[in-house]
């Protein structure tokens, strides 16, 4: 047995230097001061590769606020905007995203990509460990990560707490000053039966009751601080929530966004219950029906009530689910969990984010932001896509539908004549696709970041979300001519070599578990590509974790959408029922043919240990 002196040596793991941050956009969070590495050494780095617009990156934000409270005085957590759609290129964007999801340490704006260029980071959001020294010690692409980064952490502090190079004391977050609007980023509106609006005041974690004039507060719902609770208006608590419908007797039903539930207001009493979800957040394997308290949610971003149910966008998930009100159950309409643009019945369609719902006669649409599209579905639970094309397609296009282009919509209005009014949130317009025409024009301009908008009367009141405010526009209004605009992604494009590449899913269980093969394989790899032409062969699903891509010589670039999955349970054969775990990631990456390409592309899947894995 060794005495207390005896020093243990510091676990082995794979230490690369960390690259600079550099980012032409500059730093926020900081007072104005911008940072190198070197000012940071002593210190546990945590970068946060993230774009707003990602469901995903908007998770980890939320899982790290506690490992960034309880190491506060070691660990200095740095997110690197990293854009994928023009929007998110906006310096004056990111500002806003940065007070929209309360992020509470300093940010590099990296508009062209620098600092994700340096660190080979291919997919949001992806984690970065830096210790002390400055080397990096571990990177995880996804989410999930925060209980393998704690346990990293704390053999960080321990280890170069031993060799005196860690480096105590607080960090160089510096909150910015609080604005005194009435709103702050609202998210979605609602027209109460007397005439009042409901507003979702999202970055405020409340719901506030306007007069009809959109201005004057009637009444606040909710105390203003991040929490999961019921009760009374002054004491019941939110996480930024977002969609609202109404349900019948004159209650509201709320998607609390960040709590994974749905909630339910009195707009009267002011009291506010839950209807579903335990706080929780889904994951892979996790149930997907049954009594509505009593299975988790994924970020419901809004409800509407079509068909005698409420459907929820679950944008965490990218599915659609659905609430009984008259049995108290959810249960999955449509979606696979994959993220992508696919048609047809519900239980095949692939959705990306949806984020708007608006419930017609016949049918249910919906803001697919992630795929810049419009899309709706029918009474037999079928999905049709009106508008948009895939995930990295997206701009400010008008005309027939099949060639109009759109930018992250979030919201969706059914306006009188059948015709659908879209929130087009990253173009800064209000669009309108005609069904009987399958036209696409704008309605207006310069709204900034509209996210929802309501009919009153002959009237449409937008959400001007990035203006916290409500903005009146008399219908119709005549259309504002726009230059037409086009985008792919931003992000540079991986070169490959013509004719095979070679696709490695690297996986490795966490520590104390294996795969789960009792009943069969337990991986899965799927791959498509946009266009669809570029894979002449290796395209479908498999179980194998590795496969040979087959690449269309006559196609020069293009985009291989990859889905992995790995299922885990814990290696201890006294006990029969051993936790098991699902590890899922989706990636798409932009590809570029060319003779110096490489003809491997390996992707890591969640589920390493902390120091497994280095820079690729």
């Amino acid at each position: 047995m060794s005495d207390s002196t005896t020093q243990h040596p510091a676990p082995r793991r794979v230490r690369v230097r960390a690259p600079e941050l550099t980012g032409k956009g500059g730093w926020l969070n900081t007072g104005g001061t911008r940072y190198t590495l070197a000012d940071l050494r002593g210190k546990i780095v945590l970068l946060d590769f993230w774009t707003f617009c990602c469901i995903n990156c908007l998770h980890v934000l939320d899982e790290l606020r506690e490992l960034e409270e309880k190491h506060r005085d070691t660990v200095v957590v740095i997110g690197v905007h990293s854009p994928k759609f023009a929007h998110e290129a906006e310096h004056a964007a990111v500002v806003d995203a940065v007070e929209r999801y309360g992020v509470e340490h300093p940010v590099l704006d990296d508009p062209e990509l620098a600092t994700w260029k340096q660190y080979a980071v291919r997919a949001w959001p992806t984690l970065v460990v830096i210790d002390p020294e400055g080397y990096v010690v571990a990177q995880h692409a996804g989410e999930g990560h925060a209980h393998a980064i704690e346990r990293l952490v704390a053999e960080l502090e321990a280890e170069h707490g031993a060799k005196g190079t860690l480096r105590r004391g607080e960090g160089p977050y510096v909150a910015p000053d609080p604005e005194p609007t009435v709103l702050r980023f609202p998210g979605k509106a609602l027209l109460l039966p007397g005439g009042d609006f409901l507003v979702s005041d999202t970055t405020r974690h409340q719901l506030v009751r306007l007069a009809p004039d959109g201005e004057t507060v009637v009444r606040r719902y909710g105390a203003g601080e991040r929490g999961f609770m019921d009760g009374s208006a002054e004491h019941a608590r939110f996480s930024e929530p977002q969609g609202l419908a109404l349900l019948d007797g004159g209650t509201v039903v709320v998607a609390d966004t960040v709590n994974h539930a749905l909630r339910r207001l009195d707009p009267d009493t002011g009291e506010v219950s839950t209807l579903a979800g335990t706080g929780r957040q889904w994951w892979q394997g996790s149930p997907t029906s049954g009594l509505a308290w009593e299975v988790d949610l994924s970020s419901p971003w809004d409800v509407a009530v079509f068909g005698g149910k409420v459907w929820i966008a679950m944008a965490g998930v990218h599915q659609l689910w659905t609430y009984d009100p008259e049995d108290c159950t959810v249960a999955v309409a449509a979606g696979t969990t994959n993220e992508g643009l696919v048609d047809g019945p519900g239980a095949e369609a692939w959705f990306a984010q949806p984020s708007g719902l608006a419930a017609a006669a016949d049918r249910l649409w919906l803001a697919d932001s992630e795929t810049s599209a419009l899309r709706w579905v029918d009474l037999d639970g079928a999905v049709h896509t009106a508008v948009g094309t895939g995930l990295f397609d997206f701009g400010h296009r008008d005309g027939a539908a099949d060639q109009a282009l759109l930018q992250h919509p979030l919201g969706v209005t059914v306006l009188p004549d059948g015709s659908v009014a879209v929130s087009d949130t990253y173009n800064h317009a209000l669009r309108r696709y005609d069904p009987a025409t399958g036209e696409v024009t704008t309605l207006a301009t310069d709204l900034r970041e509209p996210s929802d908008a309501v009919l009153v009367g002959d009237d449409i009141v937008v959400v001007e979300s990035a203006r916290h405010r409500l903005t009146r526009l008399r219908l119709p209004e005549e259309t504002v001519k726009v230059e037409a605009v086009a985008h792919r992604t931003r992000r540079a494009p991986t070169e490959v070599a013509p004719g095979g590449l070679r696709l490695d899913i690297v996986f490795q269980a966490p520590t104390g578990q294996k795969l789960d093969e009792r009943y069969g394989p337990s991986t899965r790899l799927l791959v498509s590509s946009t266009p669809p032409e570029l894979l002449l062969g290796g395209e479908g699903a498999d179980t194998a974790l590795s496969r040979r891509l087959e690449l269309n010589p006559s196609i020069s670039e293009g985009v291989l959408h990859v889905s992995a999955m790995a299922a885990s349970c814990d290696d201890d054969p006294a006990n029969e029922y051993p936790a098991c775990h699902v590890h899922q990631q989706d990636w798409g990456v932009p590809v570029r043919v060319s003779s110096g390409g490489a003809d491997r592309l390996p992707l890591v899947l969640a589920g390493m240990d902390e120091g497994t894995a280095g820079l690729g």
